[in-house]
């Protein structure tokens, strides 16, 4: 006959057997395991439609890590976002015709406390695989940043001045290699967004007669005199082109002209072999610590140990698959930020058996002692585990991309590290179904020396 356990919720008291919680301890085994092939398959059968390889980043796989700052002192702050965004677009659109796997290009914002015009804003490119820095800034580098200036006379120097209009290449929708009807010379058509037509047009109705040079990197490239207002947003860009050149010039501004002027201020360069020196001394690392923690927890809390040991188990594997399926780029720090979670899983499967030793103490039955220790041990995991997510966030919020991925896998943990000692732990125990009072059963429950 099924053993029954009393559970009380409130003033409901609800009876489950034994034998549920066996059925349900099964299926955690038997997901378990699945969701661990799982994690090792893209090793035994690579080249299965399930197998999806952990995502590396460029410390573990090698590459180049570049930072840029980005000028945005002639963007209005509340356009700035928008021009960041643009600006990593074009950047993605631009490493992507060099055919690199996996390319990473991110924002990084300075002074989230300070003024949104006192605030500094970086470009972050990663380039797995990549192991030339030269040919790496080149690859951002000859994207041009296109701009509209018109001439201002000063009175002061006979030397043409030019002062910015705002028109950018952030508003250049396309770029076109014509050539003209009559000296068949080849020429260069630009279409804008709608944005752009508009600020086209009111430059040219407002500015006839006067000079609108078009300047690529800083170095004007046309200076053609504004005739009449050019309401449909085309222009054109003339000159002693070279059909080679015009060409050469469409490709450029089509894979992306830059929004915001960009200038490197730091590069890195780590080859493929440092990186696989480094995952594999962090995966020897999170081993020989995850087997001692395990030995540990077997020999101080016997049969409780044990179970958590399964209920750790468990809880890495699911991590792991977590990883694979979002997925999360695994760095140095996001393998530290795994291992510490897993401490706080084990923690928080202590934090409970301390509690059941307390409650035996005081008399209760095996059963009740299990659990009213889940669940006065409750608080405390779930007030420690969120003041390591609100940390978590923070740090996912303002660090640089190297912290973020310690922030995520740290968070994720935590997450999943509840369920695993709350849920798959209490099942465990509860499925064992022990009830007696023998010296043997005090034996396999108790802990330490006693």
């Amino acid at each position: 006959m099924a053993q029954l356990i009393c559970k009380k919720e409130g003033n409901i008291i609800i009876y489950l057997s034994v034998a549920k919680y066996r059925f349900i301890a099964i299926l955690l085994l038997v997901a378990g395991v699945l969701i661990g092939y799982f994690d090792v398959l893209h090793i035994l059968s690579p080249n299965s439609l399930m197998a999806l390889p952990f995502k590396l980043g460029l410390d573990l796989k090698g590459g180049v890590h570049l930072v840029y700052r980005a000028d945005i002192s002639n963007i209005e702050p509340s356009e700035t976002k928008d021009a960041m965004e643009g600006l990593r677009d074009v950047i993605e659109r631009r490493i992507n015709l060099f055919g690199v796997a996996e390319p990473l290009v991110q924002i990084e914002e300075k002074g989230l406390l300070r003024k949104a015009e006192n605030r500094e804003y970086r470009l972050i490119v990663e380039l797995p695989g990549v192991t030339d820095v030269e040919q790496a800034i080149k690859m951002i580098g000859e994207t041009p940043f296109l701009e509209f200036k018109l001439e201002k006379n000063t009175g002061t120097s006979t030397e043409p001045a030019f002062v910015s209009t705002g028109l950018t290449g952030r508003f250049l929708k396309k770029a076109i290699l014509g050539f003209n009807q009559t000296t068949l010379e080849p020429e260069v058509l630009l279409e804008f967004n709608k944005e752009g037509a508009e600020l086209f047009a009111k430059i040219t109705r407002e500015n006839v007669g006067r000079r609108l040079a078009i300047f690529l990197d800083g170095a004007p490239i046309s200076t053609p005199v504004i005739r009449e207002e050019i309401p449909d947003g085309r222009a054109q860009i003339t000159g002693r082109f070279t059909a080679k050149e015009a060409k050469t010039l469409v490709q450029r501004l089509n894979s992306g002209a830059l929004p915001v002027p960009i200038s490197l201020i730091s590069q890195q360069t780590i080859g493929p072999t440092l990186g696989e020196k480094v995952l594999y001394k962090g995966i020897q690392a999170g081993l020989y610590g995850i087997l001692l923690v395990a030995l540990f927890l077997i020999l101080w809390y016997r049969l409780p140990g044990l179970v958590s040991v399964v209920a750790l188990a468990i809880y890495t594997v699911l991590v792991l698959a977590l990883f694979k399926i979002i997925p999360v780029t695994l760095t140095a720090a996001g393998i530290a930020g795994f291992i510490l979670s897993v401490g706080m899983a084990v923690d928080a499967n202590i934090l409970i058996f301390e509690r059941m030793k307390e409650e035996r103490r005081q008399g209760k039955s095996l059963s009740a002692a299990i659990s009213e220790g889940f669940s006065r041990a409750w608080p405390s995991i779930r007030d420690s585990n969120i003041s390591s997510l609100i940390s978590a966030a923070i740090l996912y919020w303002m660090a640089t991309s190297m912290v973020k991925g310690f922030a995520l896998t740290l968070g994720i943990g935590v997450l999943v590290s509840m369920f695993s000692a709350i849920s798959v732990s209490r099942t465990f125990l509860m499925a064992l179904g022990i009830k007696g009072e023998s010296k043997f059963a005090n034996f396999l429950m108790g802990s330490g020396i006693s």
